[in-house]
């Protein structure tokens, strides 16, 4: 792996280590959904990584075929998590996880 490679790989779990850290810290919805879009990032940046086989050789095609098939998926997860924020927000007027309690 080459310092190129390996500044995307490094990159890719800071950028991870900082989804997971916005995915605990903070209880708002729209934090939590775009914590887990860095999360994705930074899976994306490792696998572009991994794909790297060396300076005489083309990268390998299948994780970056599996990068865009990622993308569409992580679209499409964003819009149903930010559609389920948006009616639990009109449901019960917070848009963040609150413990249940008693009524």
């Amino acid at each position: 792996m080459n310092d190129s490679a390996a500044l995307y790989a490094v990159a890719g779990v800071i950028l991870f280590g900082m989804g997971i850290y916005a995915l605990v810290a903070y209880p708002h919805l729209l934090r939590k959904i775009l914590g887990m879009n860095v999360m994705g990032i930074g899976v994306f940046a490792v696998f572009v990584a991994l794909a790297y086989r060396g300076p005489d050789q083309p990268p390998d095609p299948v994780p970056h075929a599996l990068v865009i098939t990622g993308i569409v998926v992580a679209v499409c997860a964003t819009g149903l998590g930010l559609t389920l924020a948006t009616r639990l927000k009109a449901l019960t007027g917070v848009a963040q996880l609150t413990p249940d309690q008693e009524d």
